[in-house]
């Protein structure tokens, strides 16, 4: 009776406004019984160009069989997993498996290197890895003698091909079946009895200032937490929204809101690789979708361009769009005004012409909402956006807080900020204006990393987020980055240190100064050892009149070009640098650019070579 009473209580929690939260061991199961034969799931078949619909009772029956074949593998309670693939229905049957085991699931990014993903496997000691496609699978297999603790790769895709020299990883069909017919499932069931809030559910990883992964550690209390402030804020979400899931679910911003979506009971569209989403959108035409800033410029740059293509009429129709649109929906709506009767009529028509035509031209003209983070909004593209009639929620959270720290209400909002403190989420503005944070979505700390845990979280159970900013009633404004990391537009962290530091060795570089914070890749500013390019030129008869020429000729570029990609081959994709500037002069103290010490200063170097950081990013 006391088991009974205890498991009901932990995997069912109402709270004060009668909603109800089951633990996420179970999660899946309580939708099913609840939607049935709806579709919970859909995922593009790219030989037929189908959306494969997945109903609830299907999903929850996989997840089942996953969890059994889980006990199969003789995985443990509290065991960590590894999940290192693309967007794929099946990296959620595993996850919510291993919920219903107590084991822990550890997500790699698509686009890891074999050194990162062997720097996770080691640190959590996985024993088994879900892998996707055959990049993930190369990189894996790879490192396989180098990990000790790895014992076996299952493989999501049947068209990767195996290394003649494997004989231990499956596929996921064959680990499938080794859970038809639920054979575990009382262990199973026995195992999710003993489920507890109090469980590990992930360890994220996150690039450190130093290039050392954290492993950020989140309960199911975490998620639990966010979803009960979530159902507060976004009340407009519900079971008849469609949910186009875009971003990596390794990220927290994804992941924490496909877990959301499934408790709201959304219907989960699953694009499988980041590039074809201008195609997939159009063909789903979302309600939601969870983006970052890059998105909404490419649109933004895609309206611009247009507007000055067109000439006469169409062209002053367009640019008076935007210009009502902003008048009716941020000068009156936003401060909860009405606006004039002249401006609503216009905006009307303009609703049913310009702005629905660019809606349905990008594959939204469903939308509900946009939910937008992980790198700052540009103010322009913000009120564009919301010009338009789009409704983008710019929000602010890190891995540590599982996501959303603040975010846009529909109303109210202020462009700048990174919206409303979310209910029940402590903020205050500590020394040199670091935000900190505390509350249930915080993270009890990093993976076996006591220093890093307590440096991050103090005595008083504040964590120190490292980002500047201050509050303006409760709505929250960033202002710079304190920890030295930078984030692309993209929301990726990139360390410029750890890649200063490792193409620095390179004979032909002297100084290096690496580009990416709010930028959409990698770029970087190199001074060359001016007297080997001077050697080179000799070497291959290249004519020149000044440094400034010789550094910009093919032959030197392509130089560089090949030192740079062979010396950052460790570094996955979304960190290396794509495009580079040779400079005819070093950086120097008398311009203010490097410290007594010989430090880079970055903000002097961004702002005396923003043209030519500039000219890197012209599409």
């Amino acid at each position: 009776l006391h088991s009974t009473s205890r498991r009901q209580r932990q995997m069912c929690i109402r709270d004060r406004n009668n909603m109800t939260y089951h633990h996420l061991s179970v999660l899946v199961h309580r939708r099913a019984e609840k939607y049935g034969d709806k579709v919970a799931l859909k995922y593009r078949d790219y030989e037929t160009s189908q959306w494969i619909p997945i109903t609830w009772n299907q999903f929850s029956q996989t997840v089942r069989q996953v969890a059994n074949a889980l006990v199969e593998l003789g995985v443990q309670e509290e065991e960590n997993i590894g999940i290192f693939s693309q967007n794929k229905p099946e990296c959620l049957y595993v996850d919510f498996g291993a919920f219903a085991n107590r084991a822990v699931t550890i997500p790699l990014y698509a686009t890891s290197s074999p050194a990162q993903a062997q720097y996770i496997i080691n640190d959590a000691q996985i024993r088994y890895i879900f892998v996707g496609e055959q990049f993930q699978y190369d990189a894996a297999f790879s490192v396989f003698g180098f990990c000790q603790s790895l014992q076996q790769l299952i493989i999501f895709d049947r068209a990767v091909v195996r290394d003649p020299r494997d004989m231990t990883s499956i596929y996921f069909d064959e680990f499938l079946e080794t859970g038809k017919g639920l054979p575990n499932n009382d262990i199973v069931e026995e195992r999710t009895s003993r489920a507890s809030d109090d469980d590990l559910a992930n360890i994220l990883y996150t690039s450190g200032t130093t290039g050392e992964p954290k492993g950020v550690m989140l309960h199911h209390s975490n998620y639990m937490e966010a979803f009960r402030i979530h159902d507060i804020r976004l009340v407009d979400m519900t079971d008849q929204d469609v949910s186009m899931n875009f971003l990596p679910l390794t990220h927290v911003f994804e992941k924490a809101w496909t877990y959301l979506c499934i408790h709201k009971g959304v219907q989960i569209c699953i694009n499988l690789r980041p590039v074809d989403i201008q195609t997939t959108i159009k063909e789903i035409r979302p309600t939601l979708m969870c983006s970052v800033p890059r998105f909404w410029e490419k649109v933004y740059a895609g309206v611009q361009e247009k507007i000055a293509q067109e000439t006469g009429l169409k062209k002053a129709m367009m640019l008076d769009a935007i210009k009502v649109g902003k008048i009716h929906n941020i000068d009156y709506l936003r401060k909860g005004k009405t606006p004039p009767l002249m401006n609503q009529l216009k905006y009307k028509f303009y609703e049913k012409t310009v702005y629905a035509l660019l809606k349905k031209t990008i594959g939204i003209e469903n939308g509900n909402f946009f939910p937008t983070a992980g790198a700052a909004v540009p103010d322009e593209i913000c009120e564009f956006v919301h010009s338009v009639g789009i409704n983008m929620l710019v929000g602010y959270g890190l891995t540590e807080s599982t996501a959303t720290v603040s975010c846009f209400l529909n109303e109210g909002y202020e462009i700048g900020s990174v919206g409303t403190i979310m209910p029940d989420v402590e903020v205050k503005i500590g020394e040199e204006n670091e935000i900190l944070l505390r509350g249930k979505t915080i993270t009890k700390g990093y993976y076996k990393k006591a220093e890093a845990t307590a440096a991050a979280i103090d005595k008083d159970g504040w964590f120190h987020t490292g980002d500047a900013g201050y509050l303006k009633g409760d709505q929250l404004y960033l202002t710079e980055r304190i920890k030295d990391l930078f984030k692309t537009s993209n929301g990726k962290y990139v360390s410029p240190q750890a890649l200063e530091t490792k193409l620095a060795i390179d004979r032909y570089i002297d100084q290096i100064a690496i580009i990416a914070d709010q930028r959409k890749f990698v770029s970087a500013l190199i001074v060359p050892v001016y007297g080997f390019v001077k050697d080179y030129a000799k070497e291959k008869g290249i004519e020149y009149k000044n440094m400034e020429e010789l550094l910009q000729h093919p032959k030197v570029i392509g130089l560089f070009r090949a030192r740079i990609d062979t010396l950052q081959q460790q570094f996955a994709h979304y960190e290396q640098v794509k495009r580079f500037t040779l400079l005819p002069e070093p950086f120097s103290m008398e311009r203010g650019e490097l410290t007594n010490t010989l430090k880079l200063k970055r903000p002097v170097v961004a702002k005396n070579y923003k043209e030519l950081i500039d000219k890197m990013y012209e599409e």
